[in-house]
């Protein structure tokens, strides 16, 4: 048994969505992917964040896109995180101290509950000052 947890990360709309509309982050998250299946890496996303990224495909491409999108969601090696009580209060006081989006405010208190790094390349996470770890996506300069 390693004394080492397995090293956890927490993906947040903007990874995903890099990742399915195959933008430049898309690579790095194909990479968590595979480590997950290899059960090197855990990965993890608050059910609020796949609201958003739904919400947003959903938006800009239709809802039977979304629907095909969720399907496909289901099928990878990403743990959902429910928003229970715990974690809604967690959020909600990360929101009242950070001007971050609450759907970012649910990324960051799982980040701090599961001691795991952020996956993002969203640039409001800059304004996180509490002690957590980011993973910072590239980006198209």
């Amino acid at each position: 048994m390693s004394s080492n947890p397995m090293p956890a990360y927490i993906l947040d709309s903007f990874a995903m969505l890099a990742y399915l509309e195959a933008e430049v982050g898309a690579v790095t998250v194909r990479e968590k992917l595979q480590s997950a299946l290899k059960n090197e890496i855990a990965l993890y996303m608050p059910t609020i964040n796949l609201g958003e990224m739904l919400y947003i495909i959903e938006r800009e491409r239709g809802l039977s896109t979304a629907q095909q999108v969720y399907a496909q969601f289901q099928q990878l090696p990403i743990q959902l995180l429910d928003a229970e009580l715990s974690r809604i209060l967690a959020a909600s006081h990360i929101k009242a101290q950070i001007p971050i989006s609450y759907a970012d405010a649910f990324v960051v208190a799982a980040a701090q509950e599961l001691q795991a790094t952020i996956l993002t390349g969203d640039p409001e996470f800059r304004k996180v000052k509490t002690p957590i770890q980011i993973e910072w996506l590239p980006q198209m300069v």
